[in-house]
């Protein structure tokens, strides 16, 4: 791979020609849609000349049949029939922003719908207002030799760092953007290895979503992924995206690479579900960690109570500051039932594995989902694997066609590492230098080792199997009735014993183990008036990761830290016996 970090310092390095006029928080706005113009102005390069040909010889007809002709001699889903490139805008410093808007204006619907989302229109009066424009298309215009082997996944990386140094210096989340590739590595893998013999059948054509897909970086690799194991398979990929830039740049990445740009919709994809009642084979996602879903309440909530499960979120709503679970039950509502279903891997904090008590929406759909036998597994990673966040974090690989062997099972694979400081841990490396919170990554053979223990599907010291019932439990309300000053039960006008409030409490009795008898052994020995009040029960599920892995370590013995203490003693008395000398 070309080294895109020297490449995206050089475009950063443009930037400097803002100083003093930009803040730097706003660098972004001008660099970022240079850019994409720039990487699609060199894709069409070696049709430019033809293209003009044709167009000076289809001008007069519609869009509509123009463009598919343009587009054909461009050997692209895109052209640009302006008779300037970046080269061109650099020769005419008086002109360059009428020429520039022309040379804009030159591109098809589909590319041109991509600049619109940068806003660039205002970019181009504030630098030409401050005289700027010119320089900076300059710069661009003798970047041309940057893009010269640059394939589409390295160009990912390379927005993707830049995204990553505007977002610091201005203080935002680059987080929120995109996904450390080593981790969106580790989920395509999880989600296609068991899929490896459907996947190399000649002519194979599947689809994939992300319904927060940022600048495009999980559609990419699976794309990749699946190109390298079967050349003449086909992924169509889809994807829905929030942030108008980072839309933009997925969508010219689609352009690039042939696939349908009008697969990438802009929104919210809660509120605006812009492939509503579309299915798809393999979904990938990792939504914002922990962000609250108030601006959308109204709508959810609306979907919710007017449609149940005939809309997405029927098992359940969470808790109002986190949306982790309705990113999931949103993908679940795009599974193919009744076509072969559907493979889901997505990024998740700590919170959905246990926030939530019975009852609770939160609860509910962990209830939902684990009892349809739709949870395959939950991989636990390293903390300090995000840019943003220092957090541990989970992959839940979700489905609706469980192989025979799984059914009714659930995997936990703990890869989160044996110790910090073990230079022999078989799941990360410690980076030589952080990117923002981002300090460890999944190396190559960490994602191999993964990947393995996810495949066998048998228990080890990285892996548990568990039922699905195991993770659920009953809770019930222990009552204990109101007494009167003389210690005497009060009893309501029926005989039957007034409860105390006061002394209300709850115990989560297992589901695989009997209520009756849990409460014959483990409360009625303490509390002999208790009474179960089972009009009260509820069943809830949690996932207590870290339990299922947590391994006993012995305390030192006394004697060992006795002569830890005497050694340090007498290596303090030196030090002070020194330094008196």
């Amino acid at each position: 791979m070309n080294n895109f970090k020297e490449k995206a310092n050089f475009l950063w390095s443009i930037a400097d020609l803002l100083r003093g006029h930009y803040k730097q928080a706003d660098y972004g706005k001008v660099i970022l849609p240079l850019t994409v113009l720039r990487r699609l102005d060199f894709v069409l390069e070696p049709t430019k000349k033809k293209v003009l040909e044709a167009y000076d010889q289809h001008k007069t007809k519609k869009p509509e049949v123009l463009d598919p002709i343009l587009n054909n001699i461009a050997k692209a889903k895109f052209h640009n029939h302006s008779k300037f490139d970046f080269y061109e805008l650099a020769k005419d410093h008086n002109h360059v922003a009428a020429n520039l808007r022309n040379y804009i204006n030159g591109f098809s619907g589909s590319a041109k719908e991509i600049i619109d989302y940068f806003s660039f229109e205002d970019q181009i009066k504030k630098l030409d207002e401050y005289d700027l424009l010119y320089l900076v298309i300059k710069k661009f215009s003798e970047a041309g030799d940057m893009f010269k082997g640059v394939t589409t996944i390295e160009m990912g990386y390379i927005f993707e760092e830049l995204i990553r140094k505007f977002a610091e210096i201005s203080n935002e989340t680059a987080g929120e953007h995109f996904t450390p590739r080593e981790v969106i590595r580790l989920m395509v893998n999880l989600l296609f290895v068991n899929d490896k013999d459907i996947l190399r059948k000649k002519g194979i054509v599947k689809t994939l979503y992300d319904p927060a897909c940022g600048t495009g970086g999980m559609l990419s690799e699976a794309e990749l992924y699946l190109q390298e194991l079967n050349p003449d398979a086909k992924l169509e990929v889809f994807g829905q995206e929030l942030n108008p830039e980072s839309y933009a740049i997925c969508k010219s990445d689609m352009l690039i690479k042939g696939q349908n740009p009008a697969n990438i919709k802009f929104g919210n994809s809660f509120t605006q579900d812009g492939l509503e009642d579309e299915t798809f084979d393999y979904m990938l996602s990792n939504p914002p960690f922990g962000v609250e879903w108030k601006k959308a309440e109204k709508q959810i909530k609306d979907e919710y109570a007017t449609k149940g499960f005939a809309g997405r979120f029927g098992a359940g709503l969470p808790a109002i500051s986190d949306g982790s679970f309705l990113f999931l039950q949103h993908m679940i509502s795009k599974m193919k039932r009744s076509a072969g279903g559907s493979r889901i891997a997505i990024v998740f904090n700590g919170s959905p594995l246990f926030s939530g008590g019975a009852g609770s929406g939160t609860s509910d759909i962990r209830k939902w989902i684990i009892e349809n036998d739709m949870l395959e597994a939950i991989i636990g990673l390293p903390d300090q694997l995000f840019y943003n966040t220092g957090i541990s974090t989970y992959i839940w690989i979700v489905t609706d066609r469980k192989t025979k062997d799984r059914k009714g099972k659930v995997q936990l694979i703990n890869a989160t590492g044996a110790d910090k400081d073990d230079k022999d841990n078989p799941f990360y490396s410690k980076m030589l230098r952080s990117l923002g919170n981002k300090r460890k990554e999944i190396h190559e053979k960490a994602i191999q080792h993964i990947t393995e223990i996810y495949g066998a599907n048998k228990p080890g010291p990285y892996c548990k199997i568990f039922d699905n019932d195991d993770f659920g439990y009953s809770r019930i309300t222990v009552e204990r009735p109101k007494r009167d000053a003389k210690g005497k039960i009060e009893t309501d006008k029926k005989g039957n014993p007034i409860p105390n409030a006061d002394l209300r409490d709850f115990e989560n009795v297992p589901l695989k183990e009997d209520i009756a008898a849990y409460f014959k052994k483990e409360v009625l020995p303490h509390l002999p008036d208790a009474k179960i009040d089972e009009g009260k029960t509820k069943i809830g599920y949690e996932i207590n990761f870290t339990k299922y892995f947590y391994q006993y370590k012995p305390l030192r013995s006394l004697q060992d830290i006795r002569k830890d203490i005497l050694a340090l003693e007498e290596e303090t008395e030196n030090m002070i016996g020194h330094a008196l000398k």
